[in-house]
C-alpha cells in the first residue's frame, strides 16, 4: 500500500508540469480593450501568477478591486474616460451619416485631433509615474518578471523599457496602426492596409490606393503619436532612441487574430496568434431569456449588440432599425440603453446587457447584428453565426470587410441605413444559405487547432517569464536604417561596381580601337 502510494506520487510529479509562479505588471488600454486583457489576467491568476494592474484614477473599465489582480492606481487621469469615447462616437455618428467625401475628410480630422489628445494625456501620465520616485521605486522593488500591455497606447512600452523588463504585447493595433506593419514584412501588393477595407486580391488601381493609403496613414500616425512619445523617449530612455523602435523591440506579440479571420501574410517568430482566445462554449441562458428564445419557434432569434461604446443611437436611426425588426418573423434581442424606439415591435426585446457568447451559442440564434468589434466577430466565428455589420468607428469597417470577403457577412453603411435597406440585408443573410454555411466552415477551421488559443497565449507569456525575454525570436531588422532594410545601399553599390566595370570595359575597347586605328594609319 505504501509502495503504491509512493508510485502514484512519483507518477503525478512526472505528469503534472511544475508551475513557477511569476509576477506580471499589466499596463492596460482602457475601454473594450480591457475586456480581452482581463481574460489573460484572470487566466494568469488561475495559474498562480501574481498580477498587478497599473490603472489611472479615471479608469473606465479597470476596477480598482478584483479577486484576480492587485492594483496600483495613479493619481492622474489617462484621458481614456467613458466621456471621451462617448463624445467621440457621437460626433463620428453625426459625420458618417452624411456620407460625403468632405465628411470623410472631416472624420479623419476629428480622429486625428482626438487621438493626439489621448496620446498626449497618456504621455503625461507616464511622465507623472517616472517623476514619482516613490512609485517608481516600489515598481522596481517588486521585481516583476514581465510587463504585459496593449500597444494601442505607449505607456506600457515606455514603462517596460524604463524598468528594464521583458515586454509582451496583447496586440491588434499599435500607435502606428495594424500591428503586423510594425515588425513583419508587409508587401503592399497583397497585404491590405487597415482600414482600407481591401482584400489580398487587389486590382492595379486598388494597389495604387493601398500604397497611397499607406503613405498617408503612416504620416498621420506619426503626427498623432510621434511628438508625444518622442519627447518621453528622449528624456527617459535615451536621446538617440527612436520611440517606435521601443515597440518593435517587444519580446512577444500575442495577436488577437488568426488566419481564419486575417488574410495570409508574412509574419515573424515572436508573433503568436491567439484569435478567439476569449471564446468559450455557451452556458445555459437565464430563464427569462430562454423562454423568450424558445418562443421564437422555427424562425429563431436575431441578436443585436453594438458594443459598449454605442449604447444608444439618434432617435430617428433607432426608429429605422426598430421598424425593420418589427417586420420580421424572428424574435430579436437588442442590447440598447437609449429611449424606447417609437416603432419597436412586439417581437423585439430591449435589454441593458446580454450574455452575448451564450446567446450566439444557442441553437435558435440565426443572425448577429454587430458593429464589427473583434471580440464579437470571433464569438460569431466560434459559434458559426453569420453577421450583418453596421460599422461606426475605428477598425470596425475593416474587421467586417474581412468576414464579408469570406462570404459570411453583409455590411450596411451608416449613411445608407434605413428600415427598408436594413430589412433587405437581414433577409438576404437569413435566407441565403451560403452565409451560414461559410460562417460554419470558418468555425470548423477556427476550432481545428492542436491547442486552445488561450493556452497557447499563456504558454508563451510564461515562456518569456521563465527565460527573461525571448530575444532569440526577435528580428533585429528594426535597428537597421531604411536604406539598409530595403538594401538600397547594396543595390547602389552593385550598380556602381557594374557601371565601373562597364566604364573600364568601354575604355579598354576604345583604347584597342584607337591602337588598331593608329597601326592601320602607319601601315598606310
Amino acid at each position: 500500500m505504501i509502495l503504491s502510494l509512493a508510485s502514484i506520487i512519483s507518477l503525478s510529479a512526472v505528469i503534472v508540469p511544475v508551475v513557477h509562479a511569476g509576477k506580471v505588471l499589466v499596463f492596460p488600454h482602457d475601454g473594450s480593450h480591457w475586456v480581452n486583457m482581463n481574460v489573460l489576467v484572470e487566466e494568469l491568476h488561475s495559474r498562480g501568477h501574481d498580477v498587478t494592474v497599473l490603472r489611472a484614477v479615471d479608469s473606465w473599465y479597470v476596477s480598482e478591486m478584483s479577486p484576480h489582480y492587485n492594483t496600483v492606481t495613479v493619481d492622474m487621469g489617462s484621458g481614456a474616460s467613458e466621456d471621451f469615447f462617448r463624445l467621440l462616437t457621437t460626433e463620428v455618428i453625426k459625420i458618417k451619416r452624411n456620407g460625403s467625401v468632405w465628411d470623410r475628410f472631416a472624420l479623419d480630422t476629428v480622429l486625428k485631433d482626438k487621438f493626439s489628445e489621448l496620446h498626449k494625456r497618456v504621455s503625461e501620465l507616464v511622465e507623472y509615474i517616472f517623476e514619482n520616485k516613490e512609485l517608481i521605486k516600489s515598481l522596481q522593488d517588486a521585481k516583476y518578471d514581465a510587463v504585459l500591455t496593449d500597444p494601442a497606447s505607449g505607456g506600457g512600452v515606455m514603462l517596460a523599457h524604463y524598468l528594464g523588463l521583458p515586454l509582451v504585447f496583447n496586440a491588434r493595433w499599435t500607435i502606428h496602426g495594424e500591428a503586423h506593419f510594425a515588425i513583419a514584412p508587409s508587401p503592399l501588393s497583397y497585404v491590405p492596409l487597415s482600414p482600407s477595407e481591401l482584400t489580398d486580391h487587389m486590382t492595379f488601381f486598388q494597389r495604387i490606393r493601398n500604397i497611397v493609403f499607406y503613405i498617408m496613414r503612416m504620416h498621420l500616425y506619426k503626427q498623432i503619436a510621434g511628438t508625444h512619445y518622442s519627447a518621453l523617449s528622449n528624456r527617459y530612455i535615451g536621446p538617440d532612441v527612436d520611440y517606435f523602435s521601443l515597440f518593435q523591440a517587444a519580446d512577444l506579440w500575442l495577436m488577437r487574430v488568426d488566419f481564419v479571420f486575417e488574410f495570409p501574410r508574412p509574419t515573424m517568430p515572436n508573433v503568436i496568434y491567439m484569435g478567439g482566445f476569449q471564446c468559450k462554449d455557451a452556458k445555459p441562458l437565464p430563464q427569462h431569456l430562454e423562454e423568450f428564445v424558445q418562443s421564437s419557434g422555427e424562425h429563431g432569434v436575431i441578436i443585436m449588440s453594438l458594443g459598449t461604446l454605442i449604447g444608444e443611437l439618434p432617435h430617428d436611426l433607432a426608429d429605422e432599425i426598430a421598424a425593420a425588426f418589427a417586420k420580421l418573423p424572428q424574435k430579436v434581442i437588442w442590447r440598447y440603453k437609449g429611449d424606447r424606439p417609437a416603432t419597436l415591435g412586439n417581437n423585439t426585446l430591449l435589454v441593458d446587457w446580454l450574455p452575448q457568447n451564450d446567446l450566439l451559442g444557442h441553437p435558435k440564434t440565426k443572425l448577429f447584428v454587430s458593429h464589427g468589434g473583434t471580440n464579437g466577430i470571433y464569438e460569431s466565428i466560434y459559434h458559426g453565426v453569420p453577421i450583418v455589420g453596421i460599422p461606426f468607428v475605428f477598425d470596425q469597417a475593416d474587421n467586417l470587410s474581412r468576414v464579408r470577403a469570406k462570404g459570411a457577412a453583409m455590411v450596411v453603411d451608416l449613411s445608407e441605413l434605413d428600415s427598408k435597406v436594413f430589412q433587405t440585408v437581414i433577409q438576404e443573410v437569413l435566407h441565403e444559405p451560403s452565409y451560414r454555411m461559410n460562417m460554419q466552415r470558418l468555425s470548423r477551421l477556427h476550432r481545428d487547432q492542436p491547442m486552445k488559443p488561450l493556452d497557447r497565449a499563456l504558454f508563451w507569456i510564461e515562456f518569456v517569464m521563465r527565460h527573461k525575454g525571448a530575444a532569440h525570436l526577435r528580428t533585429e531588422s528594426y535597428r537597421l536604417p531604411w536604406y539598409s532594410y530595403h538594401s538600397v545601399d547594396v543595390v547602389l553599390f552593385l550598380l556602381t561596381v557594374a557601371l565601373l566595370i562597364l566604364f573600364i570595359f568601354v575604355g579598354l575597347v576604345w583604347s584597342c580601337f584607337r591602337l588598331c586605328l593608329k597601326r592601320k594609319m602607319k601601315s598606310d
